[in-house]
Formats: structure tokens, sequence, C-alpha cells
């Protein structure tokens, strides 16, 4: 099977980044992660190297503008990127490359990387309240922040529709079930469904309001 890069991309507090632990805790030998660079400070148990490399905004731009990076975008106040070097790295080992990133850096990936070579995944909460618990439960960002998120997450979802597939995380077991079947191909591409269209207006509206 080829190998490709797997791109997981959410609202913050979409779950993406628990979904890829949790894919990647139980498929070990096809799926590799390629770890983010960030300019944000880490938070608690957040280890350099494991969530993040973990840059100074000096050493981000220093390396951008060396070319090492496949994608970068800059998101609330704070730089992420994918460095070039841990995406080779992955599939050079014979695995799948599975990344969670913003929707500036899936679309650059993605232009790098087009179908069949990366499969791009959007991860859609079940609703704004659900969304809007699971960022108070991190208790990691100001109001002011949290507030910049939401206002952001309107941009994202809307952005939804770019992507090969959408995936509902409302049970979290279920979408990461949902996301390895996207992987090995048991899940057709298809175009957007009336139902995901729905809830995608529906997150729209609730966020704007």
């Amino acid at each position: 099977m080829t190998r490709a890069v797997v791109i997981l991309s959410a609202p913050s507090g979409g779950g993406k980044t628990t979904i890829a632990q949790r894919l990647l805790r139980e498929r070990p030998a096809d799926l590799g992660y390629s770890v983010s660079a960030t300019t944000r400070p880490p938070r608690p148990g957040e280890q350099d190297g494991q969530a993040y490399h973990f840059l100074s905004r000096a050493e981000f731009e220093r390396r951008r503008a060396a070319g090492e990076f496949l994608e970068c975008a800059e998101y609330a106040g704070h730089l992420y990127g994918t460095l070039r070097s841990e995406v080779e790295r992955v599939l050079n080992s014979g695995r799948h490359v599975v990344m969670d990133i913003e929707i500036e850096g899936a679309r650059q990936v993605r232009a790098a990387y087009p179908w069949p070579r990366s499969i791009s995944v959007f991860i859609l909460p079940p609703s704004v309240d659900e969304l809007l618990d699971r960022l108070r439960e991190r208790r990691s960002e100001s109001p002011a922040d949290l507030a910049a998120r939401l206002r952001r997450a309107v941009e994202e979802v809307g952005a939804a529709a770019e992507f090969d597939y959408r995936v509902v995380n409302d049970r979290l077991d279920d979408a990461v079930r949902e996301i390895g079947a996207i992987i090995d191909g048991r899940r057709p591409r298809t175009g957007l469904r009336p139902v995901e269209t729905q809830l995608i207006d529906a997150l729209r509206r609730g966020l704007q309001t």
C-alpha cells in the first residue's frame, strides 16, 4: 500500500489531537506522527519533541526562511508549522504520516501532497455546546483567547467542505474507528453529504451567536 499523509483538522477543542494520539497508540506498525513546531508556550504536561517542537519566534522565523517547513501558519498569535524532515522521516519508515494541523496548514500540505498522496479529514464537533464544554475543560486559555478561538472556529467549520472526508466527533471510539476505516480505504471518498451540510450550517450559526 502506498503510504499517505493523513491530515486531521478541526476547530480548537474539536478533538483532533486526542484522535491522532489514539490512532497512533492503536496502530504503531503503520502510522507515525509528524511532530509540529510552534512558538506557543507548552501547556501543563507537554514535553518538547513529543507534543510539539517548542521554538522561539526567532528560531521559527530562521527555519522558515531556510525553507525547512512544509507548511506554516499563524493562529491565535502563535506560529505553527510542520518540518519537511518530520514528514519524510515517517514516510521513509514505511508508515502513513498522521498530522493534526490547522486549516491553512492543511491547504499547504494538500497542495504539496495531492490526493491520494494525502487524505484530509475535518473533524466536526456534534454541537456548539459540546465544543464550548471541551474548551472550558482545558482551562488553558484566557477569556480573550477563548473568544478569539471561537471567532476563528466560524471560518474553520466553513472550510470543512474542502476536505476529502468529514467525521463527527460525538463518541471518541466511533470517530477513531471511522478515521481508521478511511485510512484503510474502507470508506468511499464522496462529496459533502446533506447531513454534513446541515451540521456545518448549524455550527456556524451557533458560533456566530
